[in-house]
């Protein structure tokens, strides 16, 4: 071995050394109702029984690639950087979308088709780099006739391999673009007097309503804690819901059964009742259709 040769040896050797020491977190809409998600840890061990492995969810509804991609944000800055997350909601499995791997400016990586579940995490921890997956390279041995478990074959063999450093990042596959597929929605504006935002999701044990309007635009608008806020909601464009409601710090400071505005655990606006549904009571739920509007009621 020549001496021009270590340096490069060394280097290769640092750069999936890097790797070795990180999570692999899964989120599914599988359930947990029989052994799919049992079968793709299996793969993952076999490529390294000493990884580390942790379950996001796999109870998102049945193909809601919407609720894979608010999952991800909502998580993921709260994971070291370098873990790598395996997304599967996957209803074009087997079809012509890409499979890729995007690692974010903020050093986390994530493997799943480039269906919309990659909207969120790119738009809010930047895109450093996107490759396609290279199923000839990165896939599970005799799996090639199968068409319809991609999650098991190529999402989680190919996020093992890369959290135990038995690949590299450079070696998922071919560079693409600096983009991913995006789901449309409202962004969180302040128009005037009013705000303007998307209902991403519930917070599904209590029916609250989560919006993505943050506290910094709620001041901005001049609504304060002891004000009334006058609510509209929407989907698509029919009326679901409207009313007023305090904004307070917590639910208890109104009545059971009465509606309030609080920050929820993002810093984010959100509706409840206090010890009820919202959702429930009210027929409002969220996704990339639902929005809504708010702005400080006049006395």
């Amino acid at each position: 071995m020549t001496k021009k040769l270590l340096p490069i040896l060394f280097a290769l050797a640092c750069s999936k050394m890097a790797f070795a020491d990180n999570a692999l977190v899964l989120q599914t809409d599988f359930s947990l109702k029989d052994g799919a998600v049992s079968a793709m840890k299996g793969v993952a061990f076999s490529v390294d029984e000493n990884l580390k492995m942790f379950d996001l969810t796999h109870e998102i509804p049945p193909y809601n690639i919407w609720e894979a991609a608010y999952r991800l944000y909502q998580t993921a800055p709260y994971w070291k950087a370098g873990t790598v997350f395996v997304s599967v909601v996957d209803p074009g499995v087997g079809t012509d979308r890409k499979s890729v791997v995007l690692k974010t400016k903020t050093g986390h990586y994530f493997v799943t088709p480039d269906n919309g579940t990659l909207t969120l995490v790119a738009q809010h921890l930047g895109i450093e780099s996107v490759r396609e997956i290279d199923e000839k390279k990165n896939r599970l041995a005799g799996s090639e006739k199968s068409y319809t478990f991609h999650g098991r074959d190529v999402y989680a063999y190919t996020g093992a391999r890369l959290a135990s450093g038995t690949i590299s990042f450079e070696e998922v596959g071919n560079e693409l673009e600096k983009k991913v597929l995006d789901i449309p929605y409202q962004k969180a504006v302040l128009e005037q007097d009013h705000l303007k935002g998307n209902i991403p999701i519930l917070d599904i044990q209590y029916g609250n309503i989560w919006t993505n309007i943050s506290d910094e635009l709620l001041e901005k608008s001049g609504i304060k804690k002891g004000d009334q806020a006058c609510v509209e909601i929407k989907e698509g464009n029919q009326i679901k819901y409207t009313g007023r409601m305090p904004y307070v710090s917590s639910f208890g400071e109104v009545e059971e059964g009465k509606p309030l505005l609080y920050l929820n655990s993002l810093l984010n606006v959100s509706f409840a009742l206090n010890m009820d549904s919202f959702s429930k009571i009210h027929g409002v739920y969220s996704g990339a259709d639902w929005n809504v509007d708010l702005h400080k009621c006049q006395q």
